[in-house]
Formats: C-alpha cells, sequence, structure tokens
C-alpha cells in the first residue's frame, strides 16, 4: 500500500526574517550573545599614573643633597623605633627592633654612598 505524504511548505532558505521585528530581535539577540560570550575587549586605558606632587623632590636637586636628607631621616627613623620598641615587650618588641634593624642598614647604606661620593662645589 502507497501512502501519500504531503511535501512541507516550502520556505526561504536565505533569509530568516519574516518581519522587521524578528530582524531587530535578532540583531539584539546577538548584540547580547557578543557581549557576554564574545573575546574579551581591550580595556580602555585609564589616564596615565600621576605622581603627587605633593611630596616630590625637586628635580634640580643635587644628588648629594638628596642622599644627606635620606641619611637624616633614615637616621630618625632608627631612634623612633628603638625608642618605642623600648616601651613594648615580648614579640612586638622584636618586630620593632628588626624594623628597626633594616632602617638602620638602609641608613649605613646611604652614608657609604655619600662617602663615595665626590663633592661638586
Amino acid at each position: 500500500m502507497f501512502k501519500v505524504t504531503p511535501n512541507p511548505p516550502p520556505t526561504d532558505a536565505a533569509s530568516p526574517y519574516e518581519s522587521p521585528a524578528s530582524r531587530k530581535f535578532h540583531e539584539a539577540a546577538e548584540r547580547a550573545l557578543d557581549h557576554y560570550l564574545g573575546p574579551p575587549r581591550p580595556a580602555i586605558m585609564a589616564t596615565p599614573y600621576q605622581p603627587n606632587r605633593l611630596y616630590m623632590a625637586n628635580p634640580a636637586s643635587g644628588t648629594e643633597p638628596l642622599l644627606a636628607d635620606a641619611c637624616e631621616s633614615l637616621g630618625s627613623a632608627t631612634v623612633m623605633l628603638n625608642d618605642f620598641a623600648g616601651l613594648l615587650e615580648g614579640s612586638h618588641r622584636k618586630t620593632l627592633q628588626g624594623i628597626a634593624q633594616v632602617v638602620m642598614v638602609a641608613e649605613v647604606a646611604v652614608n657609604r654612598v655619600l662617602d663615595q661620593l665626590v663633592p661638586t662645589e
């Protein structure tokens, strides 16, 4: 026995859009998919880093005055840390003494550079 089957209705395979509304929906869906699933877009560069000029050393300052000031600042920090460590006990005291030692080593390094620097007059 032979059964007659109807052919499927003809469709336009070239365009999935039946109306302008379906075109807008498809475009919106594509934008959403691109936004969430697409490749990452390059980040917009923020403004370049501008250092805070409030405490910036004068660019016209020489090396020797800057090193001398750094040496004085490190020496003061060492004294403050040692004085404060004298008020504490236990592990907090040891922590402050360690920090004071690191600052003192930096002061020694700056002093060494100052010793090797030839004064310019």
